[in-house]
């Protein structure tokens, strides 16, 4: 699938086909997230990928027992570390071997800003840790796309059930939860027109930054339009 066409036409699906989505699939689908842009390349993000009934059961109770949990086949629990120097000596190695940093001095030093990083406070790491996972989020929505799949973020759910109910350590903070799997033939979310999206120019502040309000435009919905 193009690019345009997974971000055009990806939806939040709630109702889910009976059909499974295989470990290859889903290999694929994060064979791409793993190339996520982060903070200083840290690649803060885990996902823990919820497939058996049991699991998916369990997952729902932590979302409020909201249905499509266990409607679809795959249920993912999207994490951030929120520990910046957890991967710090891979990533600053890596640069030196490539050439990015030009001695092991700068290594250290950058493994010596990654340390400082690690001794912020919590609200400052975690909000580093979420913002970078949270791209991450974004292009697993858009990489299921390419695999014909469908998905929906979920940000209601109980943080402190979800680490309960699968002994996640504090370190890591939960930031959204996903469903993904093949929509059914019937879902509301394929079928139906796009929903409002602001336009380009309510969005874009060129050289200067003046608020906005949204409006909708005058035109009528055509099947085409209801189909992208």
């Amino acid at each position: 699938m193009e690019f345009d066409d997974a971000v055009l036409t990806r939806r939040s699906v709630h109702e889910y086909s009976d059909e499974p989505v295989d470990d290859d699939t889903i290999e694929a689908v994060f064979e791409q997230v793993r190339y996520s842009p982060s903070s200083f390349n840290l690649q803060p993000w885990e996902f823990l990928v919820l497939t058996e009934d049991g699991n998916r059961e369990r997952l729902q109770e932590v979302a409020y027992g909201q249905e499509h949990v266990t409607d679809a086949p795959v249920a993912i629990a999207v994490l951030a570390n929120t520990d910046p120097s957890t991967h710090g000596e891979a990533v600053a190695e890596d640069q030196l071997r490539k050439g990015y940093l030009p001695t092991e001095e700068a290594k250290e030093n950058l493994l010596e800003t990654f340390e400082g990083m690690a001794e912020r406070d919590e609200e400052t790491n975690r909000t580093w840790a979420t913002n970078s996972t949270a791209l991450a989020a974004m292009t697993l929505m858009h990489a299921a796309r390419a695999q014909g799949l469908s998905t929906c973020p979920i940000g209601g759910f109980d943080p402190d059930a979800l680490h309960d109910a699968f002994d996640i350590d504090e370190q890591y903070e939960p930031v959204m939860l996903v469903t993904m799997g093949h929509a059914a033939p019937n879902a509301e979310d394929t079928n139906s027109p796009r929903k409002f999206r602001r336009t380009v120019d309510d969005i874009v502040h060129r050289e200067e930054f003046e608020p906005t309000a949204a409006e909708l435009d005058d035109e009528p919905v055509t099947e085409s339009y209801a189909t992208q």
